[in-house]
């Protein structure tokens, strides 16, 4: 079996591990090569093209569609990596032969590699091109407005999927490579990390108050003072949190708007 070149293009370096180990555990991949941005991405498929191109779509600075500028007649067998919902999914999944959602499932990804290393084996460059752009226009008419916004979260709990609705969660708290979902009465791991979860929600709902705490807006029942200037937000069901220094301005400018 013929390897096959495969570029990781994520912003997050966690998020580049991870799908680095993923392809490891696959004996046709080859060469691996990682871009943190849009611009280095583009550096290196203007160096060498890869067979393969793993693409997040919401970077800092740009979007991965971005990068469609600098294929020509050739262009690399595109997995995107999304964040979009399973009901936007749902939207494109006809002409979307290559996509895997975060958080990443294993056997997900491995069905996306394999569609992908058919087509990189097999395709001609043209129709390969013409599959891309559709995929690209689906993506494009489910993600405007607000591209990649979560609308709502599905977490395991006990060999179940359970749906999580926007206006029940309190809040999120990271947790090392995870994310504790708080709803009134329970909490649940979700695997993202705060930084990215942060990207796909609305600002003006959800307000970043601590290094590693994320509010609903909406679950704040009050705000009081604390030593030093600090402020304590009390959510609906009682609990206390406390608002990190660096974040103290932000918060005040929001209450005060």
């Amino acid at each position: 079996m013929m390897a096959l070149s495969v570029l990781v293009v994520d912003d997050e370096p966690l998020a580049r591990r991870r799908l680095i180990r993923l392809l490891n555990k696959l004996e046709w991949v080859g060469e691996i090569n990682e871009a943190g941005d849009i611009i280095q991405a583009a550096a290196r498929i203007q160096a060498c093209m890869p067979d393969i191109l793993l693409l997040d779509i919401q970077m800092p600075g740009g979007t991965g569609f971005e990068l469609l500028k600098h294929f020509g007649e050739v262009s690399p067998a595109i997995v995107f990596v999304t964040a979009f919902d399973h009901h936007a999914l749902q939207a494109f999944d006809a002409n979307a032969i290559d996509y895997v959602t975060k958080p990443i499932e294993p056997g997900r990804f491995a069905l996306a590699m394999e569609r992908a290393r058919r087509a990189a084996s097999s395709q001609g460059q043209a129709e390969r091109i013409v599959e891309l752009q559709e995929t690209l226009s689906s993506l494009r008419r489910v993600s405007d407005p607000g591209e990649g916004r979560a609308r709502e979260f599905w977490v395991k709990c006990r060999g179940e999927h359970v749906r999580i609705a926007l206006e029940t969660i309190l809040s999120f708290q990271a947790d090392r490579d995870y994310v504790r979902i708080l709803v009134p009465g329970a909490e649940y791991l979700y695997q993202e990390s705060l930084a990215s979860l942060e990207r796909r929600l609305n600002p003006t709902d959800f307000w970043r108050v601590h290094r590693s705490t994320i509010v609903r807006r909406g679950a704040i029942a009050r705000v009081k003072p604390a030593p030093f200037s600090a402020l304590v937000l009390v959510l609906i069901d009682g609990a206390e949190i406390r608002v990190g220094r660096t974040y103290g301005n932000a918060v005040r400018a929001a209450l005060a708007r």
